[in-house]
């Protein structure tokens, strides 16, 4: 299984960056080729993609700066995409995402999403 990670260092604190990422209220802010639309629906996130509608879940904590996000077709089938924020200094941060290709992606949307999700952390505005 392939993988690829992105790295996208702000000038922000540690803190900021994690209160950012972790919102998953944030996800359509940030994540704009992603994320068409956030939804709750019975009691659940739901993310309308390019391909088509998510579920989607945080697992978060913030003293270690994890952000796991989980997104599938289902609850049951929900893919990992680990992410963590590193603080660099007193207002320097780098916030790492790591995504996986899954076995019906093909190299090509693979790598598009790779460029897209560059783009997203690049836009981000963190304050």
């Amino acid at each position: 299984m392939k993988s690829k990670t992105v790295a996208q260092v702000f000038s922000a604190s540690k803190s900021e960056v994690f209160d950012y990422f972790s919102k998953i209220d944030n996800l359509p802010k940030w994540a704009t080729e992603f994320c068409k639309e956030l939804k709750t629906v019975d009691g659940k996130h739901k993310v309308v993609t390019p391909m088509g509608e998510l579920f989607i879940n945080f697992s978060v904590d913030k003293k270690t700066g994890v952000i796991d996000m989980f997104a599938g077709p289902t609850e049951d089938q929900m893919a990992p995409a680990p992410t963590r924020v590193v603080g660099l200094g007193d207002k320097k941060s780098v916030y790492l995402f790591t995504f996986f290709q899954t076995p019906d992606l093909s190299d090509e949307v693979f790598e598009g999403q790779h460029e897209a999700l560059k783009k997203e952390l690049a836009n981000a505005k963190i304050s």
